[in-house]
């Protein structure tokens, strides 16, 4: 227990710190290369305007090289050691150290600037990329909150307000409505409906009285709960969960950055090459200097500049594009995992449908549906259960003339009411069975409420959780978009999903499943393509950390699961999901067409290079040419 609690606390001060480190991050890489520039424009000066030796000049221009640049050669020194060298920052150190060393080649002039140039467009690439990813974060940031801090506790009949770590087990605690459940314990007394949604996934609520079991996380609807508490904080259902997602995510393999994937090829090629170049002709009785001299050019033209700004901005506007589209990305390297997406798993409550009761369905034996509506909403007028306040919603206008007395209430049963002299009862079948109706059961999927008039069946209303108005669309886009399997995961019970997989034509669902469960479909499925997972709630954290890809509905979502997913929804449609694909698929491919245009710029020039005909000026000049269009090309990810 000390350890996991240990774990826990690690694990958000990382990330508090991680908020603060980007902030600072971003401020101080402002101010790195706008010195790091000053200093490069007061070197070429001097430069210019001087005659000294080579050396000199060297460490006029180690001091913005280095300024701007030690962070680069320190993660390609560590990764070096490591033995994963050849990523982009390796490729960046290698090519300006070789535009260092040119200089003290005997024939040739120096090319200290070049270096500096180099890594102040790296920087600043990179600089762009942390501002989208830390403008989506902070976004994220406000959606947050699943655990209450703060529990009431009777203690020496006073209630306290006490975080919750302290309290012990065999406490007792009070739970208001609205009020999440601290901790897993046993109901003393009050009876309430609790909403599960976000632990389960059930959409029903749970009725519950004095005996019951509640579990942490859930939410107290109607009655005041006293409970007593029966595990601690740190090992309550919310806690495990949030533990769960600790642990999915580490199973994850973090997908990696575009330029990334690019560099591991690119970087070993060019190395190879600028190696040959050194040694095959000297051996064939070339002149030593003349070819070393080439191959560092060789190196330093093939640094490729136009990607290592154009790449990230691409990104820059891919992520500000989708966030104005309520979309948020976390990061570039999920973007490009978007883009690859061939299945898609939703949750169902809260997801593909709306979470909220709403009357789907009436079906009277005497009266008309009105009539039937009108007598139930008025039995349960004053009551604050969620199936009530579907009744109500669904019957609102009040102002008859109806005298209602002696409403009665039976605990797990229902209501019954004198409605003008005849008794009306509104319940379940056991209240149907105590009045006496001989009740029908119902071919439609939800909670029957079944009314009874003076011990007479008179009817049933339907109460259901409503399928979102776009789902449809939702899965019929992503069919569209090219995603191979749309499919389904819910904690509810199989006809009800059965209904709805058939209705939104999906291509596969599992019912009646628990967290650990849905985690262990999601690692079944996660065989090919990239996989997505789209849910809310507390439930879902787990696996949205465990999916290549977790995407979570921001609006009603629960904290845990915003913090668990990779991209967020701040609007409850999935059809947005769709439209997120889309957005990422063309930012990549306007990355791609970037990656080819420089690449082929570079490939001519290295070839004049090579031949002897290029000279490291006029690589420069095509490549701040081809970095120019690139970053016009960028701007389109933008809209």
């Amino acid at each position: 227990m000390a350890h996991e609690h240990h774990h826990h606390h690690e694990h958000e001060h990382v990330h508090v710190h991680e908020h603060h480190h980007e902030e600072e991050g971003a401020r101080g890489r402002i101010v790195k290369i706008i010195a790091a520039a000053v200093l490069l424009a007061a070197a070429i000066l001097i430069e210019k305007k001087t005659s000294w030796a080579a050396w000199q000049y060297l460490l006029l221009y180690l001091v913005p090289y280095l300024l701007v640049g030690w962070d680069t050669l320190k993660e390609a020194a560590e990764a070096l050691a490591h033995g994963e060298a050849l990523d982009e920052n390796f490729l960046m150190s290698i090519a300006t150290l070789g535009a260092l060393a040119i200089g003290f080649l005997p024939e040739a002039e120096t090319q200290f600037p070049e270096a500096v140039f180099v890594m102040l467009f790296f920087q600043l690439g990179e600089l762009f990329e942390g501002i989208a990813e830390g403008r989506s974060r902070r976004s994220v940031a406000h959606l947050m909150d699943i655990r209450p801090d703060q529990a009431n506790v009777e203690r020496d009949g006073v209630l306290q307000s006490v975080p919750c770590e302290s309290v012990a087990v065999g406490e007792t605690v009070l739970v208001r409505p609205g009020e999440r459940i601290p901790m897993d314990g046993i109901v003393l007394e009050g009876s309430s409906s609790l909403d599960t949604m976000a632990l389960t996934g059930e959409s029903v609520p749970r009725e519950i009285a004095v005996g019951d079991e509640v579990l942490s996380g859930c939410v107290n609807l109607s009655g005041v709960l006293r409970i007593r508490t029966v595990k601690a904080f740190g090992e309550s259902t919310a806690s495990r969960i949030l533990e769960l997602v600790e642990h999915a995510a580490e199973n994850k393999s973090r997908s990696e950055h575009f330029i990334t994937r690019f560099a591991r090829v690119y970087t070993p090629v060019v190395v190879g090459l600028a190696v040959l170049l050194a040694l095959v002709p000297p051996l064939l009785g070339g002149v030593w200097a003349t070819w070393i001299y080439r191959a560092l050019m060789f190196l330093v033209v093939s640094c490729p500049c136009a990607l290592v700004i154009s790449v990230p901005l691409t990104f820059f506007g891919g992520i500000g594009g989708a966030s104005r589209q309520g979309i948020l990305v976390k990061g570039a390297a999920f973007l490009d995992t978007l883009s690859r997406v061939r299945s898609v798993v939703f949750d169902k409550t809260g997801t593909l449908t709306e979470g909220v009761f709403t009357v789907t369905a009436v079906h009277p034996e005497q009266l008309d549906e009105r009539e039937l509506l009108h007598l139930a909403a008025h039995v349960e007028q004053h009551s604050t259960h969620p199936i009530a306040a579907a009744l109500l919603q669904a019957y609102p206008d009040e102002q008859d003339d109806c005298s209602v007395s002696g409403i009665r209430e039976y605990a797990g049963k229902g209501l019954t009411a004198e409605v003008n002299g005849r008794t009306v009862a509104v319940g379940n079948e056991k209240l149907m069975e105590m009045v006496g109706a001989a009740w029908r059961p119902c071919t439609h999927t939800g909670t029957l409420v079944h009314v009874a008039l003076d011990g007479v069946y008179a009817g049933h209303i339907v109460i259901a959780d409503r399928i979102k108005e776009d789902a449809a669309r939702a899965v019929a886009e992503l069919h569209a978009a090219g995603v191979r399997q749309v499919m389904m995961l819910t904690g509810d019970r199989q006809p009800i999903a059965e209904t709805v997989a058939d209705t939104l034509r999906l291509d596969g669902f599992r019912a009646g499943l628990l967290p650990e469960d849905k985690v262990r479909c999601v690692e079944e499925w996660l065989t090919g393509g990239k996989l997505a997972f789209v849910g809310d709630g507390i439930n879902d954290a787990p696996v949205l950390a465990r999916a290549d890809l977790g995407i979570a509905m921001g609006a009603l979502g629960s904290d845990a699961a915003i913090e668990a997913a990779d991209v967020v929804l701040m609007d409850d449609k999935p059809s947005k999901v769709a439209l997120a694909i889309r957005i990422a698929r063309r930012t990549l491919r306007i990355a791609q067409e970037n990656m080819w245009f420089a690449v082929g710029i570079k490939l001519a020039v290295l070839v004049l290079a090579a031949c002897g005909v290029a000279t490291l000026w006029m690589a420069v000049f095509a490549d701040v040419g081809v970095t120019v269009l690139a970053v016009l090309n960028a701007m389109r990810a933008l809209r």
